[in-house]
């Protein structure tokens, strides 16, 4: 009976970790004896001479582990994991159906976009693309359309061109 209690305080938590070592990390968690988890999924890298089909990190720097609350402090002693992400001062609880589900976004193979924020980049700020079709393409921020999409303007011998370019391709450049 009193496993079953331990097994009904089990919660998951999200563990923040070191830049790109979520998955050595989760590792490390595993090799503890606890249950952990990160989502990944496959995504196609276009280099200038091929195209690959690559494992990427859906949820960057974090792990989730599904552990006891008291235990969290033996999580933290391992290598790369920082802190836990809270919530009015205790530990975010993340709910068993949203680990459900980013397993079933990630299992399945369904297209997901990664919303990349435009919050940093204005009308007028000159821009680089950085991937795409577009890499290495300079231009000025002329229009944010959404959340998203960023409508850059090329100047070139003396003509302008106008581009609708995905916000997660481009950044900021002085």
């Amino acid at each position: 009976m009193k496993s079953d209690n331990k097994t009904l305080k089990k919660k998951w938590y999200a563990i923040y970790t070191r830049s790109r070592s979520e998955r050595k990390v989760m590792g490390r968690i595993l090799e503890e004896g606890f249950e952990a988890y990160v989502p990944v999924i496959k995504e196609i890298r276009l280099w200038s001479d091929r195209k690959k089909k690559v494992e990427v990190v859906l949820i960057k720097s974090y792990v989730f582990v599904h552990i006891e609350q008291h235990l969290l402090n033996k999580v933290l002693k391992i290598e790369g994991a920082i802190r836990v992400l809270r919530h009015l001062g205790k530990p975010a609880i993340v709910r068993d159906y949203e680990i459900e589900n980013l397993k079933l976004l990630c299992n399945n193979g369904a297209k997901i976009d990664i919303i990349a924020s435009v919050k940093n980049i204005n009308v007028g700020d000159k821009i680089e693309v950085r991937a795409g079709t577009l890499m290495g393409l300079r231009g000025k921020c002329v229009k944010i359309k959404g959340k998203k999409r960023v409508l850059v303007e090329i100047e070139s011998i003396g003509n302008h061109m106008l581009v609708d370019i995905p916000a997660k391709y481009i950044k900021k450049i002085k």
